[in-house]
């Protein structure tokens, strides 16, 4: 099950010789994807339909600040600029290529992790306010029951026939509306909160796959902290500690 979204390609452009090996890639049609990885073709196709920033890639249609700026094609949080007038904004435009320009959003940031069978079924849906993030992905969460968020997912999962799991990235703008802000049609980084809440994604996947009846688990509002770990090997010795272990004992390294 590909977590990145460049490795979701292969698996689905490959979708007949994987089956005629065996192989059931969990995984949304190619043009679904590049609605999902290209950000003009995401605002483009579902604008109409759903609250979007506003979002371009021609900064001349730019006349209100502070505005974002990322790539088209991005990934994560690399590269996304927070504009404040039009001298930054010709700077950007002249610095980066492939960049849009999007409506500021202020608000609360929300991830919905929402899991759909293999016929673009939606099952489960689970919002998690971003309260932490590095580099992108979040390291500080808790689990919010959002009825209109969960409804609103499933709207969008059905409209782009999303298969399998994917996150979806909301933000309240300064009329406290959310705006969708992007879409992952794949396993998100922070899908560990979810599973934690009581929706297993892996064990479901593994049982949409295997023909099992999948019913919508029931999920707990819990608040998640994730960090860093160090590991030290300590090759002198054929011996590897944990770093918290190591700080609380009176092991000499010498």
């Amino acid at each position: 099950m590909p977590s990145s979204g460049y490795d979701i390609f292969p698996f689905s452009e490959n979708k007949v010789k994987l089956r005629r090996n065996g192989v059931i890639p969990v995984v949304s049609e190619r043009d679904i994807l590049e609605i999902c990885r290209d950000k003009i073709l995401t605002f483009n196709h579902l604008n109409k339909n759903f609250d979007l920033p506003f979002t371009t890639g021609d900064k001349n249609k730019v006349n209100e600040f502070p505005i974002i700026a990322k790539p088209r094609f991005g990934k994560g949080s690399r590269d996304i600029i927070k504009i404040q007038d039009f001298q930054e904004l010709e700077y950007i435009n002249s610095r980066f290529s492939n960049m849009i320009f999007q409506e500021y959003l202020p608000g609360e940031e929300f991830t919905i992790d929402v899991l759909s069978d293999l016929n673009a079924n939606p099952i489960v849906s689970v919002p998690r306010i971003r309260l932490q993030t590095r580099g992108g992905i979040s390291t500080k969460g808790k689990i919010v029951l959002n009825k209109d968020l969960i409804e609103e997912s499933f709207k969008i999962v059905k409209f782009l026939k999303i298969i399998g799991p994917c996150c979806i990235q909301v933000k309240k703008d300064k009329e406290n509306v959310f705006k969708l802000v992007e879409i992952n049609p794949r396993l998100g980084g922070g899908t560990i909160f979810t599973t934690l809440a009581g929706a297993n994604f892996p064990k479901m996947i593994i049982d949409i796959v295997e023909g099992r009846s999948v019913k919508p688990p029931t999920i707990s509002e819990i608040t998640i902290l994730r960090y860093f770990e160090e590991i030290i090997l300590d090759e002198k010795k054929n011996t590897n500690y944990i770093g918290k272990d190591l700080l609380a004992s009176n092991v000499n390294l010498q």
